[in-house]
């Protein structure tokens, strides 16, 4: 039988496994309901606009309520709420639903689950540390990978702005993994993510008024496994299960596992969403794209493995802040591992 204390290091670790998995689940069902919407007529301004929106005003109230007895920290946690809500949140999203208006939803996901090889490559660019041998191989086979997920060899043409777009997906998603992984005198998980839903909602919203963000919708109905379901059923799930219970339950599997595994188990959002996207709106992906996702999943997983054959000191402390314009991280929190989460 277990020692005490070696059961209670095992419960944090399987509650978060489980958290974090739901997680996935969630935001895994986006690019689906999402694709939905968008063949309908909505362009992904108004879709993103939508959903962050909504989940802010989903997220109000508890978050509300969920600070009291933290309010002080409210003025400590600023660059991070800000960072959060423009990169993670408004920024991610908005890339990633540009990428799913030019490729499918397994493609742009896979891209924007590239970003632990994106960190090396700025790790090794701007402080000289060179990768492991393991780290290598594995940026080695995601590139491979996606050269099959992108069909390139078939002489299919590439869309260059669906790749970018799905590039900058990742970016968004190392600054989500690497600020909502932070403890050191952090919000509780929900009143974060209502918090940075809030910003990243009013980001938008400025920008749409602007006329920087073209805006689009339409009350067609939409087409989900053969069922003619309203505008508005797609709308709230994108709102409150892809957005509110998605972000909440990803700061706090984040807190509850630490930036790495947490991004590690991230992973499985690709696998969700090829499932929903096959079930939902019966978009499949070939069997060579299917070996080719396989591959850029083992590539990533062989970067993280490497990482903890990287010798050399944490990040430094002042790079990390201006990377994400949060500060405040401890240096023990900040190597090649933990920056992630590059949605």
């Amino acid at each position: 039988m277990p020692a005490p204390t070696q059961t209670a290091a095992r419960s944090p670790f399987a509650l978060g496994l489980l958290v974090a998995l739901f997680s996935a689940a969630t935001f895994g069902s986006s690019g689906t309901f999402g694709a939905a919407l968008l063949e309908t007529g909505w362009t992904p301004g108004a879709l993103v606009t939508a959903r962050i929106t909504g989940a802010a005003l989903v997220m109000a109230v508890p978050a509300a309520i969920a600070m009291r007895g933290h309010w002080h920290l409210v003025r400590r946690n600023i660059p991070r709420l800000l960072a959060y809500g423009v990169f993670a949140v408004a920024g991610c999203q908005f890339a990633y639903f540009m990428a799913v208006d030019h490729l499918s939803v397994g493609v742009a996901l896979l891209l924007e689950y590239l970003a632990p090889v994106l960190i090396v490559g700025w790790v090794w660019a701007r402080h000289g540390r060179r990768p492991s041998r393991l780290t290598a191989a594995g940026v080695g086979a995601a590139v491979l990978g996606l050269v099959l997920v992108l069909d390139v060899a078939s002489g299919a043409r590439l869309d260059v702005a669906g790749v970018l777009w799905g590039l900058l997906a990742a970016v968004g998603l190392v600054v989500f993994f690497l600020v909502a992984a932070d403890e050191e005198e952090a919000l509780p998980p929900i009143s974060f993510a209502g918090g940075g839903l809030a910003v990243g909602a009013l980001g938008l919203l400025a920008v749409a008024a602007l006329g920087w963000l073209p805006m689009a919708a339409s009350t067609d109905r939409v087409d989900l496994a053969g069922w003619s379901a309203p505008w508005w059923v797609a709308v709230a799930e994108l709102a409150i299960v892809a957005g509110a219970v998605a972000y909440a339950s990803g700061i706090a599997a984040a807190r509850l596992l630490g930036g790495t595994i947490a991004s590690f188990v991230g992973l499985s959002e690709v696998l969700f969403a090829i499932v929903f996207a096959w079930l939902v709106v019966g978009q499949a992906m070939s069997p060579v794209q299917l070996l080719g996702g396989l591959a850029v999943l083992a590539g990533v997983v062989m970067v993280k493995l490497g990482e903890g054959e990287v010798a050399g000191a944490a990040l430094p402390v002042a790079d990390v802040d201006a990377a994400i314009v949060a500060g405040g991280d401890e240096p023990g929190e900040t190597e090649l591992a933990e920056p992630e989460r590059v949605h």
